[in-house]
């Protein structure tokens, strides 16, 4: 498996979010409040909103635009909304935050 690094976990704020750009579109990479990461498309497949300015609550995120929840663990819409956003997996190691490489490659982020 290749793990990519993308900055240090201080990089991003707890609670909040980055984006990463690649090739096949923008990841967004969220960070809890136990310091946990998470990696998926930044596209609400709502109205495309931009998840990396939604507000990240346990292992969810809001999305700015109409509010719909996501899980960050598995992607799926929370409460009455439907749709799923994509997963990456990713991890901490050394403070250093790692995305799977090879997964972004295989699926469309965007």
């Amino acid at each position: 498996m290749s793990w990519l690094d993308i900055g240090s976990i201080d990089d991003i704020p707890v609670r909040g979010a980055r984006v990463v750009k690649t090739a096949l579109g923008c990841v967004a990479v969220f960070r809890t409040d136990e310091n946990e990461v998470f990696a998926t498309s930044d596209r609400c497949p709502h109205k495309g909103g931009p998840l990396s300015e939604g507000i990240v609550h346990g292992k969810k995120v809001t999305c700015p635009l109409h509010n719909w929840v996501f899980s960050l663990e598995s992607g799926e819409a929370q409460g009455a909304d439907e749709g799923q956003i994509a997963t990456f997996s990713a991890r901490v190691e050394g403070g250093r935050i790692l995305l799977n490489a090879a997964e972004i490659e295989a699926r469309t982020a965007a």
